[in-house]
């Protein structure tokens, strides 16, 4: 069995307001269920060694403001983040059964296309280019290993009704309910969806998202590099299209 846990890393905008927010990024960790005890126990470790109860979020690693609310990470130093942040990355390279797939969506060109006309649309769209992705992966390890390989989705809870919608999509996806989908065999039917405090996957998975989102958005790579050996690539090596995948695919 293969784990895919996602979040997501910046919100899919109106289309009034593409231009406030170009960029949205969907990053998911595949973690074969016994790894998982293996990626919880050095969550743990971190926490412990760097006194941190509670969740661990990308957004708690930017420095801090006066008077701004206390999260998990308020009393370490810059220094001591950066540290945090690393061992985060390297806990994930360092199995080397683990693979990041992730989609990052150019926002005003995705509203360019004629089947992209909500925010719930943009988010349709990159959740169906990630999932797409997983089965292949899923059938890539078929063909390896000479056996059945089955997965399941987990995703960070966001709003109640927004949570309702994305099962109605994963539902449909499975189910072959849009002409453009492709066949979900080995997917087990059913999207599980967690509070990121609770998931260990999902808190990798934002630390995951975080990091491609500021590679696509400023151009700064250094988070993104020390994940890019997690990638999942083709059998040339190349990770756009099998790891990272643009939406749309051409035009930036």
């Amino acid at each position: 069995m293969q784990i895919l846990f996602v979040d997501e890393s910046g919100t899919p905008p109106p289309p009034d307001k593409q231009h406030d927010t170009p960029f949205f990024v969907l990053g998911g960790l595949v973690v074969p269920e016994d790894f998982w005890s293996k990626l919880a126990a050095d969550l743990n470790r971190l926490k412990t060694a760097f006194g941190i109860t509670g969740e661990i979020k990308w957004r708690y690693f930017a420095p801090g403001k006066a008077g701004a609310k206390a999260n998990s990470l308020s009393h370490l130093t810059p220094a001591q983040k950066e540290a945090l942040r690393s061992k985060l990355y390297e806990a994930v390279r360092s199995y080397k059964s683990l693979r990041i797939i992730c989609v990052a969506t150019h926002v005003p060109l995705a509203y360019k296309l004629p089947y992209i006309k909500t925010a719930d649309d943009l988010y349709w769209y990159s959740y169906k280019q990630l999932t797409e992705r997983f089965q292949y992966y899923l059938q890539d390890l078929e063909r390896t290993v000479g056996q059945r390989v089955h997965g399941i989705v987990v995703c960070d809870h966001r709003a109640p009704k927004d949570d309702a919608r994305l099962r109605e999509l994963h539902h449909q996806l499975l189910a072959g309910g849009k002409a453009t989908a492709s066949h979900y065999g080995n997917l087990i039917e059913g999207l599980f969806i967690a509070p990121s405090h609770l998931s260990v996957g999902v808190q990798f998975a934002d630390m995951i998202a975080g990091a491609v989102f500021r590679h696509i958005k400023v151009k700064d790579s250094r988070f993104y590099a020390q994940i890019e050996p997690s990638f999942r690539r083709s059998p040339a090596g190349k990770v756009e299209g099998y790891g990272l995948v643009k939406f749309p695919k051409t035009g930036w």
